[in-house]
């Protein structure tokens, strides 16, 4: 029973490496976008994600409107939109959740949830066909990109306790921010995302 249970830990275990090695590498550039990217705010789709950067980066955020890990981390998002503000780096904050599109992740909840939470934009990706593109799957999941480079890096997790964000040590996406900007290499430069699973539409 033992070694059953042994085999069946080390397979999950595997599993979750295998879907965190699925994301986008550190180094790489930005992924092709597809053109069902939109924003609920102002309807507009750009041609590319590099249409929404600044000379400083674009933090990339992978996110949703009812995710319990999302809302427990609403503070931790706003300050990070501040820091990102404040730097001159731009945001694009992605609503991946296709399989939820009729309902909690609808338009009109993204754009209500948005204005709650003081989002100037907030894109919906249809189809989920960024973050397959990214190899994102969770939300919420964050993906750093310099502007000078337009390379990824950093990825993954804002800190070190997503499930209790005002116990957390290790701010990460912080801390990768800061070191991007002052031409630092960044440690770690990619940690694992946790949080609820991006909702996709299966197929049959």
């Amino acid at each position: 029973m033992k070694k059953l249970l042994g085999l069946f830990v080390g397979t999950a275990l595997m599993s979750t490496s295998f879907a965190q090695s699925g994301s986008l590498a550190i180094g790489s550039g930005y992924p092709s976008q597809p053109s069902h990217l939109s924003d609920v705010f102002s309807g507009q789709t750009p041609a590319s994600l590099k249409e929404l950067k600044t000379g400083k980066g674009l933090l990339v955020m992978f996110t949703c409107n009812t995710c319990p890990f999302v809302l427990k981390n609403a503070v931790r998002t706003k300050d990070i939109l501040a820091m990102a503000k404040a730097k001159g780096l731009a945001v694009a904050l992605i609503n991946s959740n296709e399989a939820q599109r009729g309902d909690a992740d609808a338009p009109a909840q993204m754009l209500a949830y948005g204005k709650k939470e003081g989002y100037t934009s907030y894109y919906i990706d249809q189809n989920s066909e960024l973050a397959n593109s990214f190899g994102a799957s969770h939300t919420p999941e964050v993906f750093l990109f310099d502007g000078k480079t337009d390379k990824l890096v950093y990825k993954g997790a804002m800190d070190d306790n997503p499930s209790d964000p005002a116990s957390a040590k290790e701010m990460y996406l912080k801390n990768a921010i800061d070191h991007m900007l002052a031409g630092k290499a960044i440690e770690p430069a990619e940690t694992k995302s946790v949080g609820c699973s991006i909702k996709r539409i299966k197929k049959s």
